[in-house]
């Protein structure tokens, strides 16, 4: 299997020695992402519900760059910088990933010590392509 890039203005662009997403079968792997303005790449003020929003729209357009959706995602990684903040993450993560009708993907959340930037939140998703 080969792996391609996928990549899109619509996300903040990668800062390093990575990819914004690896297509690889009819799978993709998103590089974590937080909640930075594609436009400005700089962290958006607001608290965890804000920023877990922007991280998931930012992760929204990574997947539809590679031809999916979000209701095609299999596996989510969350980091939180504050475990405390894991009640308002999950209601947005929710609304974003498991809403009624939408099989909830796998899912491991840890606290981090710090995120770059020193986000709130990081995410990263595992999502199927259709055919």
């Amino acid at each position: 299997m080969s792996k391609t890039v996928v990549s899109t203005s619509s996300a903040p662009k990668a800062v390093g020695p990575y990819s914004q997403g690896i297509r690889c079968g009819n799978l993709v792997f998103t590089a974590g992402q937080a909640a930075l303005d594609p436009s400005t790449q700089q962290l958006i003020s607001g608290g965890i519900t804000e920023q877990t929003r922007r991280t998931l729209d930012n992760l929204k357009a990574v997947l539809e760059a590679a031809g999916t959706t979000l209701d095609r995602v299999v596996k989510a990684n969350v980091y939180l910088k504050d475990m405390n903040d894991f009640a308002a993450m999950n209601a947005v993560y929710a609304e974003y990933l498991a809403p009624q009708g939408v099989i909830a993907p796998a899912r491991t959340t840890i606290e981090a010590a710090r995120l770059p930037k020193d986000a709130l939140v990081e995410i990263e998703l595992i999502a199927e392509i259709g055919d």
